[in-house]
């Protein structure tokens, strides 16, 4: 029996007999109106990801043999390095498909896989995801705007915003265009009865300032409540019953969780501050920055200060609440 290579042993020049991998996106770039290469994501049995591509030349003999979902065996292909500016998957390289690459059914079909793997609200909003890489979240919609048509490059087209909330409260903005607003703009109209909306967003692109994710050309695949193990493991998480406790158990808690505390406010102490000034752009705290300049004879309270965005890097933000 032959063996298969896996996605992760890939690499130029290294002789490879072939892969067994399921295709789990596969979209059209056109570059022309009537010209188009097929992009296709693939992931093996160890859930490792890579990407190919078909150049337009090359499309016809292979169109109708692949199919999103399916398992195929591919052999005698190319293996070049990987680059653009939004990548499906992490991999240093990606499949290029030549003349002779044989596309063949597979003797055996491994479980089913989506290739999904969340990437956690808080590593997006402390900007720690790199936006060349294309990301998938998992979140319950707690949000919705209206259906809006907006310019884009030069063209009308549908626009939506959703807000996403994970198990620890963490809210990310998604931006909707094209297919795929209206397709959540119907599908919610439909779902409004249900007790939740869980929206599954794959290959989703990240803002310049990372702190929202849109749609990226026809590689993103968006859909609500679907039948997925990971959906059910996100539903038993964030619909998980929350414990009532007292202040002294809250107190004596050494672990991070959420519960509810029922209690009579006692007192009010005015003189401590229990708000901050933030910036009214990204809603994050402003640090305050000591004047460069002595004064002399005037109060320190009736000194005006001065602050800084570290997120916007900008001077004197506009703030909330008002200083």
């Amino acid at each position: 029996m032959s063996t298969f290579s896996t996605v992760s042993e890939l690499e130029p020049y290294k002789e490879i007999s072939h892969i067994n991998v399921q295709i789990i996106r596969l979209w059209k770039k056109y570059i022309a109106a009537d010209r188009y290469t097929i992009e296709l994501v693939l992931c093996d049995s160890f859930g490792d990801k890579i990407h190919a591509s078909i150049s337009s030349s090359l499309v016809a003999p292979y169109e109708s043999r692949l199919k999103e979902g399916y398992w195929k065996n591919f052999e005698n292909f190319s293996v070049v390095q990987s680059g653009g500016a939004y990548r499906t998957s992490k991999h240093a390289y990606m499949i290029e498909f030549g003349r002779n690459t044989r596309v063949c059914v597979c003797d055996f079909f491994p479980r089913p896989l989506t290739g999904f793997q969340p990437v956690a609200f808080r590593d997006i909003l402390d900007g720690l995801v790199a936006t060349k890489y294309l990301v998938d979240v998992i979140g319950q919609i707690v949000g919705v705007s209206i259906l809006e048509i907006v310019s884009l490059n030069g063209k009308d087209t549908e626009k939506i915003t959703l807000e996403l909330q994970n198990q620890f409260s963490d809210r990310l903005t998604v931006h909707l265009w094209g297919k795929y607003a209206i397709f959540v703009h119907d599908a919610t109209q439909n779902l409004i009865q249900e007790k939740s909306i869980i929206c599954v967003l794959r290959f989703g692109k990240l803002s310049v300032f990372k702190d929202s994710v849109s749609t990226a050309y026809g590689v993103t695949d968006v859909s609500l409540n679907p039948e997925m193990v990971e959906v059910e493991a996100f539903s038993k998480l964030f619909f998980k019953p929350i414990i009532q406790k007292s202040i002294i158990e809250v107190l004596e808690t050494e672990q991070l969780e959420r519960c509810i505390v029922i209690c009579t406010i006692a007192a009010i102490d005015y003189d401590m501050r229990w708000s901050y000034m933030s910036c009214k752009i990204c809603c994050q705290k402003v640090l305050s920055v000591p004047s460069d300049q002595m004064v002399y004879g005037i109060q320190k309270s009736q000194v005006k200060k001065k602050y800084y965005c570290a997120k916007c890097k900008a001077y004197r933000p506009e703030l909330l609440p008002s200083p």
